[in-house]
């Protein structure tokens, strides 16, 4: 038996009016003082309303910051700090996307330890402790709710992640009533960074384990079964339910089997496009896939058949190709943009995200296949051009 180690939320509530029943996770924390953070367009929306009402409701005195928004900057993070300790918080409740629980894990930390935000910076750089945590994901997509991963804008292009056990929370709160509203766009996007999650985790050469193995398949399963109708048919509550239970066990498996060069590449072209991260997964996902066939076949091919939804024919290679056919077939399914070009990145800047993949060494160590510079310029080069 191999050895491993596997790390992961300590409670995960999932039904669909969860999110109304905080109070009963905040006293069970034993927190009466809390700070909500989340994002404008939610609180337009009026998505925290009724939780909001049904925490106060019970006595909790929670305030709001809603000033995230995507990719947050350093400065946001502090000002939620900054809001945190004025009220005297005593735990903190993440509510929203992947940026809003971000944000909400890097904030419980910083108000509940003594360290600033550059000394966490890196894997394993938290050494105090934290607020009592809770998050609530309003997409089905990042899984942020049980990663101990927090991505933050540290410039004007750059990312920096903190990493840490620290960060998983107490308490994942799973409501599909929260993901009712998601336009078909993002749906779209969200669902495949889910998946992508999951093909990485499986496929992760280092700390891949099973544990992570089951939860990346089920999630695959989940999701690929359910994501065409999600988009379709938002209202859909069998669908929406899958999804956001499969993006939760594919942040499970990739926690713990990390993910590799599909979010390697991905993250430069959110930094100088400023293109969603689930996106910008989806336009580098077929030809990395491609790239790291020799690889890893062995492994694509057990997941081809989840992911196609019927047995697949052939050897390792030929289910491997079947397996990509079918991503790009789906991503030009639930339209999303299917190359570079259409995503509006310019073909004069593939040198230089290539050159800032390639920095992103915590995360290409992990990947099946060895990633040279020209490996990485090579790949943007056939995601530019390629065709779905």
């Amino acid at each position: 038996m191999q050895e491993f180690e596997f790390n992961t939320v300590g409670r995960i509530v999932s039904g669909g009016g969860s999110a109304l029943k905080l109070a009963q996770e905040c006293e069970r924390l034993g927190v009466s003082r809390v700070l909500l953070i989340t994002d404008p367009g939610l609180i337009a929306l009026g998505l925290p309303q009724a939780p909001l009402d049904a925490l106060q409701g019970a006595g909790i005195d929670v305030q709001v910051f809603d000033q995230v928004r995507e990719d947050p900057p350093e400065e946001t993070v502090l000002a939620a700090v900054d809001q945190a300790k004025n009220m005297g918080a005593e735990g903190v409740i993440g509510f929203g996307g992947g940026s809003s629980l971000d944000v909400a894990k890097v904030v419980a930390v910083l108000v509940g330890g003594s360290q600033a935000l550059s000394e966490i910076y890196g894997v394993g750089m938290v050494t105090g402790k934290r607020l009592p945590l809770i998050l609530l994901p309003t997409t089905a997509g990042t899984g942020s709710e049980a990663t101990p991963v927090a991505v933050i804008t540290t410039g004007e292009t750059t990312k920096a992640g903190v990493s840490s056990p620290v960060l998983l929370p107490d308490v994942a709160v799973l409501d599909a009533d929260l993901t009712f509203g998601l336009p078909p766009a993002v749906t779209a996007m969200t669902g495949v960074d889910a998946m992508v999650h999951a093909i990485e985790a499986y496929t992760s050469k280092r700390l891949k384990n099973p544990i992570s193995d089951n939860l990346a398949r089920q999630a695959l399963h989940l999701l690929a079964r359910n994501i065409r109708t999600a988009v379709t048919d938002g209202g859909n509550r069998k669908a929406r339910e899958a999804m956001l239970l499969g993006a939760c066990l594919a942040g499970q498996a990739f926690a713990n089997a990390p993910v590799a060069a599909v979010h390697a590449l991905a993250y430069p072209l959110g930094g100088h496009f400023h293109i969603p991260h689930g996106l910008s997964n989806s336009l580098v996902l077929p030809t990395v896939l491609e790239f790291n066939a020799p690889a890893a076949s062995h492994l694509y091919a057990e997941l081809a058949d989840i992911v196609v939804g019927e047995p697949v024919p052939g050897d390792d290679m030929a289910r491997t190709q079947a397996l990509i056919a079918y991503l790009r077939e789906l991503i030009d399914a639930v339209a999303l943009p299917a190359t570079l070009a259409e995503a509006g990145v310019s073909e004069s800047s593939l040198e230089q995200l290539a050159e800032d993949a390639m920095a992103q060494q915590r995360l290409l160590v992990n990947n099946p296949r060895e990633v040279s510079l020209d490996d990485a310029l090579a790949i943007y080069r056939a995601a530019y051009g390629e065709q779905a």
